[in-house]
């Protein structure tokens, strides 16, 4: 199982509160128990892997994070994360890409990497986005990014 997005800045302390849990699991098995558990405590979820809607970019296992106090738990690799949330583009995203950088897990120079791979096959794999409404979404989290950097 995977915490995704700001179910694992939840976790991690970063948020207070999250609108609905976000988790991907593999197996349909943990995904029928996951919602069965969801629905008897009356917990909003959302069963999405960032894979789902985007093509990941290269490496994204490797870059899974173990959840130290939950053996087999992980958090998804933070670029898909990051990658999937400015496709999406709305102000939420942005705070939790942003959460992101503040914590160290993302830098914008490895996202300047990953999106050489993953963008090319944004309009071929998963998502019709269009590269350029990509590309602009990503200079205004780099132009915020860097804005929050020089005012702290």
């Amino acid at each position: 199982m995977w915490l995704v997005g700001d179910t694992g800045q939840l976790w991690e302390g970063w948020l207070e509160r999250v609108p609905a849990a976000h988790l991907a699991a593999d197996e349909p098995a943990a995904r029928s128990a996951l919602s069965a558990a969801a629905a008897s405590l009356g917990v909003a979820l959302l069963l999405e892997s960032p894979g789902e809607v985007i093509p990941l970019p290269g490496g994204s296992a490797a870059r899974h994070r173990p959840v130290a106090a939950a053996p087999g738990t992980f958090h998804f690799d933070p670029y898909s994360v990051a990658f999937r949330c400015l496709a999406r583009g709305d102000e939420p995203d942005y705070r939790t890409v942003l959460r992101y950088l503040r914590h160290g897990w993302l830098t914008l120079e490895e996202m300047d990497r990953l999106l050489e791979d993953v963008l090319p096959r944004f309009t071929r794999e998963t998502i019709a986005q269009d590269p350029a409404e990509f590309r602009r979404k990503y200079r205004g989290l780099c132009q915020m990014w860097r804005a929050e950097r020089s005012s702290g």
